[in-house]
């Protein structure tokens, strides 16, 4: 219990002290990716060192012409396919954003509301949904989301729309088909076991997490066969 306090009480300073480094990087699209993916990159170090939480990231075996290639060498993180990954806790957010280049998440527009850090993330580029508005703002969404992507930025995208405590099932939202469909665009299901060590609620645990990217699936998927393969690693 003495660790979770500790490391909440640190990642509290570390968000903290990196507040008004985020407000000088408001001035340059650049220097503010850069603080913030900085900042995530900070949210990793705490969790190492003072929760001794690790990662690993896991990629599907590939082959061509029955000659293995690298592990990631044909994962598509070019922004032409939509990445569908589990949510259980702040890590894979960390992982995520620091792995993939040129990568924004969908988030709730709520979010851009937080003072500072909210201002950082709409500079950023993190698309806010508004999850009242229905179908209108589906179609505003998949605009703003296919002009992102033609500029060469990768979607992140959480269908769950919740964080997922270990074992728990959550039904996937609809709107990931809905861009699916409406951009044509591959599938990227992504796993991980990351509630286990850092759960939403109570202690955090020591440990190696996990973060699985599982083969592509088609535009034309459906629920369940995105569902199986995002849990098909995760805890």
């Amino acid at each position: 219990m003495f660790r979770t306090v500790l490391f909440k009480i640190v990642l509290a300073l570390h968000f903290i002290l990196w507040a008004p480094v985020l407000l000088i990087g408001l001035v340059s699209n650049w220097l503010n990716r850069f603080f913030v993916l900085s900042c995530a990159r900070g949210v990793l170090f705490w969790a190492r060192v003072v929760a001794g939480i690790k990662y690993e990231i896991h990629y599907p075996p590939m082959e061509e012409n029955g000659i293995p290639v690298a592990p990631n060498g044909n994962i598509r993180l070019d922004g032409k396919s939509i990445i569908a990954a589990k949510h259980m806790s702040i890590l894979e957010i960390a992982i995520l954003s620091t792995h993939i280049p040129n990568s924004f998440f969908i988030i709730k527009r709520e979010l851009l509301w937080i003072p500072i850090y909210g201002w950082a993330f709409w500079r950023m580029g993190l698309q806010p949904v508004n999850r009242a508005r229905g179908a209108t703002n589906m179609q505003k969404l998949t605009h703003a989301v296919a002009k992102k992507i033609m500029d060469g930025q990768v979607l992140i995208i959480f269908p769950e729309g919740t964080r997922a405590k270990p074992g728990q099932k959550v039904k996937l939202k609809r709107g990931l088909l809905f861009l699916a469909h409406e951009l044509k665009l591959p599938i990227l299901p992504v796993g991980t076991d990351a509630g286990l060590y850092w759960p939403k609620r109570g202690r955090v645990h020591s440990g190696t997490a996990n973060v699985w990217f599982e083969p592509m699936l088609p535009c034309n998927a459906s629920l369940d066969e995105i569902a199986d393969a995002i849990n098909r690693h995760s805890a």
